[in-house]
């Protein structure tokens, strides 16, 4: 996702320069990605799953875009701050939402017909 971003970036700046706006190329971009993203997300019942990885989908591409448009020094901090936040804020995440399902478990009543 990223290559792929960086690459559309990229060419968008070298091969169409003066002819057309590179961010009309990078709006794509987004779009794409964004639908992609979409994508990831189910929805089982209340519970959704794959928020993160739709999140780091568009991420991934926009660090890309950010490579393929010359901005280094944004695309590593930014590489750095994501990583941090997918590792550092895992653990706190388990426990919040562990703690959401022992609460739900604990009030769940089935009812069973006669």
């Amino acid at each position: 996702m990223g290559v792929g971003s960086c690459l559309f970036s990229g060419l968008g700046l070298e091969v169409f320069r003066g002819s057309t706006d590179p961010t009309r190329i990078a709006a794509q971009v987004v779009t794409g990605v964004g639908f992609l993203g979409a994508g990831a997300i189910l929805r089982q019942g209340s519970e959704v799953h794959g928020l993160t990885t739709a999140a780091s989908i568009w991420v991934v591409a926009a660090i890309g875009m950010a490579v393929g448009f010359g901005f280094y020094v944004a695309a590593i901090f930014t590489t750095l701050l994501i990583l941090a936040m997918l590792v550092l804020l895992r653990p706190v995440e388990m426990l919040l939402f562990h703690r959401y399902k022992k609460i739900q478990e604990a009030v769940e009543v089935k009812v069973v017909p006669p």
